[in-house]
């Protein structure tokens, strides 16, 4: 793996990695800040930045930054996360330096025009319209919220209406002061890209920026408690989500071999005993996710009202049962899930672009892929039976209920019988 990395004299991070036989390359900036280092009256506010990060700068509009891209035979985009804000471009090879200069121009230049900022609420309004419209996004955003009531990481990335419609240019160059800082910003590069000619571009674009010190978002509490809305809908939408561990914590390859085994893929246990033995739903996974601080172990289904107590305790049953059953076969087969996974979706300069961003903002280096590896091949079959144990026994648990769902039974009443 020919990753390098360099660090200039203010603290801005540069990551990258040649990628032989590729004509292609992503790069990008992944500032470390998203929603939840938002205060409550600025929660909305990284998104909407990142929504105005393509509306003009002072030396190209918004039309110019698309076509100066676009000319080449490139893309462009942006995305806001809880912990990551991220701006990238992917470009043939020859064209990386443009890149690096559009969106080091974005970052460093906006002009937040007052014009634009209102064309862009508008568009931010009907994608929170949009969102409150799709009930499989209203229920992990509920889910999000209890898990983490009255918390930043509980709250949802697109904020609130009423915050939204408030912000003002104003508000959005107080939230570049406070998370824009080199220190908090992490150059990313993969595929046909020449180490060296990156770092002089990025010193000459981002050498000069003033270091400064970055503030720690606030610590996540698991809390825990539940939600349920009766709404007229196809589909009861049921959303269980129990504590994890965070990236730093080593349980987290048990926890991601665990929900994998209990519900990654048409062989998992949730799909065949609920959907192809009971015919209870269409749709219905386990997934783990992971924060710096916390995690959560999710499992999500839709199914009829009617039938819906009945998934609901099949499903409590199923994470009982794994803490007393799970076999190596099982766990072997999650395992090599997992790993695969991992390596296909690596195949794409796009992909090492956003890893190599994440490890770096999560270690502060980069663990070569074979450590990763055999950190996932030393789970073994009796670890995974105690984390079940654990989430059967003892995790605390949120759940999230939408539609049809008056005959769902309580999340108390759920837990009681989760390791019976």
């Amino acid at each position: 793996m020919s990753v390098q990395t360099h660090t200039l004299a203010n603290g801005f991070r540069i990551v990258t990695e040649k990628m032989p036989g590729l004509q292609s390359a992503s790069i990008g900036i992944w500032v470390t800040a998203g929603g939840r280092d938002e205060r409550i009256e600025q929660n909305g506010i990284a998104h909407f930045l990142e929504h105005m990060a393509f509306k003009g700068t002072t030396t190209r509009s918004s039309l110019q930054i698309a076509e100066e891209i676009e000319d080449v035979g490139g893309y462009i985009n942006a995305y806001t996360s809880r912990e990551v804000t991220a701006y990238y471009a992917r470009v043939l090879g020859g064209d990386v330096p443009l890149a690096l200069d559009v969106i080091s121009d974005i970052l460093i230049n906006p002009v937040f025009d007052e014009d634009e900022i209102e064309v862009e609420r508008g568009v931010i309004l009907q994608e929170i319209g949009q969102a409150l419209d799709t009930p499989d996004d209203v229920i992990f955003d509920w889910l999000q919220d209890e898990a983490y009531p009255d918390q930043p990481i509980g709250r949802t990335i697109l904020g609130p209406e009423e915050r939204v419609r408030s912000f003002n240019r104003e508000d959005l160059k107080r939230f570049v002061h406070e998370h824009y800082g080199p220190s908090q910003m992490i150059l990313s590069a993969a595929g046909d890209v020449d180490h060296d000619a990156i770092v002089r571009e990025a010193e000459k674009l981002f050498g000069g920026l003033q270091a400064r010190v970055a503030n720690d978002p606030i610590l996540a509490t698991f809390q825990g408690g539940e939600r349920r809305e009766v709404k007229t809908l196809e589909q009861a939408h049921f959303a269980l989500a129990f504590e994890g561990p965070g990236y730093c914590d080593n349980a987290i390859y048990t926890a991601q071999i665990y929900s994998v085994a209990l519900g990654g893929g048409m062989s998992s246990r949730l799909f065949q005993e609920v959907r192809e033995k009971r015919g209870l739903c269409y749709t219905i996974f386990a997934q783990t996710g992971a924060h710096s601080d916390t995690g959560m172990m999710t499992i999500y289904a839709g199914t009829s009202g009617e039938q819906l107590p009945e998934l609901a305790s099949l499903t409590i049953q199923e994470l009982g049962r794994a803490s007393e059953d799970m076999s190596d076969a099982e766990v072997a087969r999650a395992r090599a899930q997992m790993k695969a996974g991992m390596l296909m979706g690596l195949e794409s300069p796009s992909s090492r672009a956003e890893r190599l961003a994440r490890l770096m903002q999560i270690w502060g280096r980069i663990p070569a892929l074979e450590e990763t590896v055999a950190q996932i091949d030393a789970v073994t079959t009796q670890g995974v039976k105690e984390f079940a144990a654990n989430l059967a026994g003892l995790a605390p648990a949120a759940l999230a209920l939408y539609g049809p769902v008056e005959r769902a039974p309580q999340l108390a009443d759920m837990l009681k019988g989760r390791a019976a």
